[in-house]
């Protein structure tokens, strides 16, 4: 039986292209109505951090069309309520397809617990976890609520330990409850609602979770569709799920004849059966700007052909990618950028990696993205080559 070889550029350039990455004008399907455009594309995504707001929309809005900006994803997420922010894969959060909750909250379920990092006296029982989600999912049945409220209701139907402030937390103490908040949402019982001014609210998603292990085998295909050929290890990085455990899942599928090894580079990898077609050559030049943690940084392995050379230095942040927004040059990572508004201008400094700008048509395609930043941030691009001074996180 021959295996299929794959080159990091082939592999590269389909990614690019799944995401609506390497030329958003033909990224969608002319039959998706408007409004469904940002969840699909957060769906081919595999999800949009969202830990902070802003990211996640400009992750999703630079995959659509020109035209489109922050405030398609607003109202697919507030109004439409065709995405649904809520703890994604390794708890942090994302911004969700509604459509997929039933698959995700499955999966991550389904992913094996790891060491209550919670000392005595603070952490609670998995009876207490139990009786908490429960109280969430009852409580949450009507109108979003704010964490006080919230608070509040869960006490009422557990007692007064759920609500005793004994977590650590940003030089505060927070409920006992909120250490199961992240297993709420995983279990479908809790989303983030729209701000109440400057509160964050919570609500129900009213979704029923799948069956976990066929919601983690859906969701191996979906990763590997979007971010094949993968080893189990490159799974379990982004899940932030055990090895063996993922390696397990992956053995399981292969045994069934739904995923099949292929070669990347010197690497034994999976796609999904008969998911074997690449491009025959390298992706087309292109510069993207990147916002902090986007899907495409954080999944896409290996990590060091991403980001080749000093880019591995420059613009991982002790290892962990997405500490830096950063610029893809042919799909691979040659720049940091920072972004910072002043009225109506988005003053965009960007500084490259090596010779990344070396060319005018470089250049001519940097201008261009930064115009379409602006544009998906309803501002006026001003663009600068230079030292990023700023740290992560900034």
């Amino acid at each position: 039986m021959t295996t299929t070889h794959v080159t990091w550029p082939q592999a590269n350039a389909r990614r690019l292209a799944r995401q609506g990455l390497s030329d958003p004008e033909n990224s969608e399907n002319p039959e998706d109505p408007a409004a469904d455009r940002p969840a699909r594309i957060a769906g081919a995504m595999l999800g949009a951090h969202a830990q902070v707001l802003s990211a996640a929309e400009l992750s999703i809005a630079l995959r659509l069309p020109s035209g489109a900006t922050r405030a398609d994803v607003r109202r697919a997420l507030w109004t439409d309520r065709t995405l649904t922010k809520t703890y994604g894969p390794r708890g942090t959060v994302h911004l969700l397809p509604t459509a997929d909750l039933p698959m995700w909250t499955g999966a991550l379920s389904a992913i094996p617990a790891g060491p209550n990092p919670w000392p005595d006296g603070v952490r609670m029982t998995p009876g207490q976890t139990d009786e908490v989600v429960a109280a969430v999912r009852d409580a949450l049945a009507g109108e979003p609520l704010t964490v006080d409220e919230l608070t509040d209701a869960i006490v009422d139907r557990t007692g007064p330990w759920a609500g005793d402030r004994v977590m650590e937390a940003f030089q505060d103490k927070w409920p006992r409850w909120r250490q199961a908040a992240h297993t709420a949402a995983h279990r479908g019982a809790l989303a983030f609602g729209p701000n109440r001014g400057r509160k964050v609210t919570y609500t129900g998603p009213g979704v029923t979770p799948m069956d976990g292990q066929a919601a983690m085998e859906a969701l191996v295909q979906h990763y590997l569709h979007a971010y094949g050929p993968a080893t189990p290890a490159h799974f379990a990085r982004w899940l932030a799920a055990p090895k063996r455990w993922a390696g397990d899942v992956f053995d399981g599928l292969a045994a069934e004849g739904r995923i099949e090894q292929v070669t990347l580079e010197d690497e034994r990898a999976w796609v999904v059966t008969g998911d074997t077609a690449f491009p025959d050559t390298a992706p087309p030049l292109g510069v993207r700007l990147l916002p902090y943690f986007d899907a495409y940084v954080i999944a896409c392995q290996p990590r060091e052909r991403l980001f080749p050379g000093a880019a591995f230095g420059r613009a991982l942040g002790g290892g962990q990618a997405g500490n830096y927004p950063v610029m893809l040059v042919n799909g691979t990572v040659a720049g940091v950028w920072h972004q910072r508004r002043s009225g109506n201008r988005i003053v965009v400094t960007v500084e490259p990696i090596g010779t990344a700008l070396r060319t005018a048509r470089t250049r001519t395609a940097l201008d261009a993205q930064a115009e379409r930043v602006a544009e998906v941030l309803e501002g006026r691009a001003e663009l600068t080559v230079d030292r990023v001074t700023v740290g992560p996180h900034a």
